[in-house]
């Protein structure tokens, strides 16, 4: 990984830049005054301020709407077939100087231990790929695809949990709008179970801002976030009148309450919540990156969420979350 600093780039490309992550990364880079261009499909409303171009990168004239046109930077948020990443990364590897891959911690083979780096073992995948449905391998192979085009001139960002505003999986914002509804709430325990976590905008000015490269996890700090403060700040953001009642893992999975799905963000303690929320980012951390206060993510995040009327949109390849109201039932009943 190069030294840590802040990069001069003028011109981003960002493939995609309409949704969560991609959406975050054009709002940063607009902010930060440099010249954005965007490629997708044009079937949502074109970004003002940046130049809009239209193209299918499964289909084989994907990037003829490029022209011959150069840029500083060029940021992908792909999280299909790793195919797509791959023949963006060999398309523009001459005309680009840099390539910016949002990945995964979900790479590594399953459990990753806890406080792994980014040299723990990933799992077995091909940059060539075009299935989508194993998460982990679709996203190793994207990297792989990103280091065939760019080499060393390749940053792979490995997020894990990600929050804030324009929120499409649905986690977060199921929490603010059960915890806004009141009354009493299953909260998972325990409650100072460690939670990791990096809002959508802080790994987009990480992005664009750093000069590192290769592999590096970006999220909080391991150990200093936990399910009481994220539930907390929820019930500060909503003004809510609710009563958060603790339930522990085992009076969880005694309902049969599915962790991460069906209560999102938590993992029970043991070597799954170690492998998600307790990730090494000391390279992170050394180029640059800074995490926001979580009452700031989830207060923004609740005032975007009331802006759209409290539906949040939601991927179609993703699940919904939240508990079904019976199993919640039964808990807040006490098993009667």
């Amino acid at each position: 990984m190069r030294d840590a600093g802040r990069m001069a780039t003028t011109r981003v490309l960002i493939l995609g830049g309409t949704e969560f992550v991609g959406h975050a990364f054009v709002d940063e880079a607009l902010a930060r005054g440099h010249e954005v261009t965007v490629l997708n499909r044009g079937t949502h409303k074109p970004r003002a301020g940046v130049t809009n171009l239209v193209g299918d990168r499964t289909k084989p004239d994907a990037f003829d709407a490029l022209g011959r046109a150069e840029w500083d930077l060029v940021v992908d948020t792909w999280s299909w077939g790793p195919k797509a990443v791959t023949d963006a990364a060999a398309h523009l590897s001459a005309r680009a100087g840099k390539y910016v891959y949002v990945s995964s911690r979900s790479v590594h083979t399953y459990p990753a231990p806890a406080y792994a780096r980014e040299d723990a073992p990933v799992v077995e995948a091909s940059a060539a790929e075009t299935d989508f449905s194993d998460y982990a391998r679709a996203k190793r192979g994207g990297e792989l695809g990103a280091l065939a085009g760019f080499g060393d001139r390749a940053l792979l960002l490995r997020p894990g949990l990600v929050l804030g505003p324009r929120e499409n999986i649905g986690r977060l914002p199921w929490w603010l709008n059960r915890i806004a509804r009141g009354g009493e709430i299953v909260a998972p325990g325990p409650a100072e179970a460690c939670i990791q976590y990096v809002d959508a905008r802080d790994l987009a000015g990480f992005g664009l801002d750093t000069v590192a490269t290769g592999p590096v996890n970006v999220v909080s700090e391991p150990d200093t976030t936990t399910m009481r403060s994220l539930l907390d700040a929820c019930v500060a953001a909503t003004g809510s009148d609710a009563t958060l009642r603790w339930f522990t893992p085992q009076q969880l999975d005694a309902a049969g309450i599915a962790p991460w799905t069906e209560l999102p963000v938590w993992i029970a303690p043991g070597p799954d919540s170690d492998g998600m929320h307790r990730g090494d980012v000391s390279l992170a951390m050394a180029a640059g990156l800074t995490i926001r206060p979580l009452a700031d993510t989830v207060r923004d995040t609740w005032t975007w969420l009331r802006s759209v009327g409290g539906a949040a949109p939601r991927r179609p390849d993703r699940p919904p979350v939240g508990p079904p109201a019976e199993k919640e039932k039964v808990l807040l009943d006490g098993g009667r």
